[in-house]
């Protein structure tokens, strides 16, 4: 249920990007860290061992708004999840992360040209959308032109690798496509990974608002059955016009669940699988006869957003005091007490610390120093006091909290709301709807302070949109806000670079910055621990690999 574009998802609900199936066994209790950047657990099975038909049950965090992934709404990871089901995935990773081509959709793509860099994709011609056309070049197009960036009518999430393509054009013959960069991209496999419909794409009112509440086309195996908003499930199906190897499950049903409550169905066998990443959900799990537990080495980090748009935030000075007040360690042990994992914060926002390239990357700003932040303050103008105050007001922030919370998120934040007190910031913390909180508050920059995860950065080159400057009212995915000249032409210039050793001292360079400019407070790397039905074969923790849900099904 999950893909591999790197989404914001509430810092303890389900997560969503995926994968195909590992080629680690599933375990009945995690193991001890470190995790090999490869590890997986899914129970893999023959597809002769597993039965035909049944449906697969899973929570999602809240209602469905926006089903297109692209656009600046579509961001939240149950949506990504479902779009990428029933929408062409053209490139597939492996437990390492490494990508390649989905040869139902895409029988080979390759660099033909590198001056300029040319990539050619040759389109299975089985391949066709629901409305009966083919997959064309005429749908790459339609994405480039909608995600270059060039129309700002279009409201994208994300305008990475897409503003450096020069040209789309057909190839040899209608299943050829070729796509033409004014520079290299060394991650053209994260581009069109998911594709989408020219008829449903070429017009900016269409790509804004032809996908909330619906999917209006779709070309997979799976197309959508039911959306059912007043029992908050959304049912996918198969689809009998698909060309290639039958699913093994009739279908998937998604129901919108406090996450709070899911591993209460969990347990009563409402659902099939649930997170058992907290230490009493785990406890309360490990020991049920119809459970494994399954772990994976995901891409999946908790970060605390600093929103630099507005208030008190809008100085750096302020957000770097900040930094330096929060604990890191101390959040890392608390939420992570009493699972198999070492609780060391996490100093990167690039790389996850079992990556090739990670480092530590925090400085001064990574690590605790109450005197230091309370320097900080005073010199932006606070007054000493609890709280500090400055020409007459106090310095009161707020941090925003789904009402949907589980337990662990809200004592992280009591946490920080304490340490912030130590140094005279009054932290209020602010419970929001569940269903509002990504589109009404995150997206729209409503907020001081805000927790919640990245997860599945395959391609280091997607965490652009993050780190953009806003232009106008698109603030992409810097949804805080906080950019500088410096740190853009850092991450561009990563981009273009196709030497993967100076592309990670690149990455670390621009990661520095991140941290000096108060942009986002990564704390741990969230270990991907989950409960799933025994019976479930090729699913589960799928750490960086694909996962493949024609290959899901039960044991016979």
């Amino acid at each position: 249920m999950r893909i591999t574009l790197p989404v914001a998802v509430a810092a303890l609900a389900l997560a969503v990007s995926a994968c195909s199936g590992g080629q680690s066994p599933a375990t009945s209790a995690p193991p001890a860290t470190p995790l090999a950047a490869d590890a997986t657990g899914v129970n893999p099975q023959p597809l002769d061992k597993l039965k035909d038909g049944g449906s697969l049950r899973l929570a999602i965090q809240q209602w469905i708004t926006q089903y297109n992934s692209n656009q600046v709404d579509g961001t939240q990871g149950d949506a990504q999840a479902i779009t990428s089901l029933v929408e062409p995935t053209l490139f597939n990773t492996d437990a390492k992360g490494v990508a390649s081509p989905n040869t139902d959709y895409l029988l080979s793509a390759e660099v033909t040209s590198t001056s300029p860099q040319v990539v050619t994709y040759k389109l299975n011609p089985k391949a066709k959308w629901s409305d009966g056309q083919p997959l064309s070049y005429k749908d790459f197009k339609a994405q480039w032109k909608a995600l270059n960036g060039s129309d700002k009518r279009y409201l994208v999430a994300s305008s990475s690798g897409y503003e450096l393509v020069s040209d789309v054009a057909q190839g040899a013959d209608p299943s050829e496509v070729k796509v033409t960069f004014a520079e290299p991209f060394a991650d053209w496999q994260s581009l069109f990974k998911v594709l989408f419909p020219a008829a449903e794409y070429d017009t900016p009112e269409k790509f804004n608002k032809d996908w909330i509440e619906k999917v209006p086309i779709t070309s997979a195996a799976w197309k959508i059955g039911s959306l059912d908003k007043t029992s908050q499930t959304i049912t996918v199906v198969r689809d009998d016009s698909w060309w290639g190897a039958k699913p093994k499950l009739d279908s998937v049903v998604y129901r919108a669940l406090d996450p709070a409550a899911q591993l209460d169905a969990y347990l009563n066998k409402e659902i099939d699988e649930t997170s058992a990443v907290r230490t009493e959900a785990y406890e309360r799990v490990k020991n049920d006869p119809t459970t494994d537990i399954r772990v994976g080495a995901r891409w999946d980090e908790t970060i605390v957003l600093l929103n630099g748009g507005r208030g008190p935030l809008a100085d750096q000075g302020v957000r770097s005091a900040v930094e330096k007040a929060i604990d890191r360690q101390a959040i890392a042990a608390v939420t992570l007490k009493g699972l198999p994992v070492d609780p060391k914060p996490v100093n990167n926002h690039f790389f996850m610390p079992n990556q090739e390239g990670y480092e530590d990357t925090s400085g001064e700003w990574g690590k605790l120093d109450v005197e230091g932040a309370k320097k900080l303050l005073a010199d932006a103008g606070w007054a000493d006091g609890s709280p500090r105050t400055k020409d007459g007001k106090p310095l009161t922030l707020s941090y925003v909290l789904s009402a949907d919370s589980a337990q662990q998120q809200v004592d992280q934040a009591t946490l920080i709301q304490q340490m912030l007190a130590q140094v005279g910031i009054q932290l209020t913390i602010d419970k929001v709807p569940g269903n509002d909180f990504f589109e009404k508050y995150v997206n729209r920059g409503n907020f001081d302070l805000v927790s919640f995860r990245n997860v599945d950065l395959t391609f280091l080159s997607d965490a652009y949109a993050q780190y953009q400057q806003p232009d106008g009212d698109n603030v992409f995915q810097n949804y805080g806000r906080v950019s500088s000249p410096e740190l853009v032409d850092l991450l561009k210039k990563a981009q273009v670079t196709t030497d993967r050793a100076e592309a990670i001292k690149l990455y670390n360079q621009a990661d520095a910055l991140v941290w000096s400019l108060g942009h986002s407070i990564a704390l741990y790397q969230r270990p991907q621990i989950l409960a799933v039905r025994k019976d479930l074969a090729n699913f589960g923790a799928s750490g960086l690999a694909s996962e493949d849900m024609n290959k899901v099904g039960w044991m016979k």
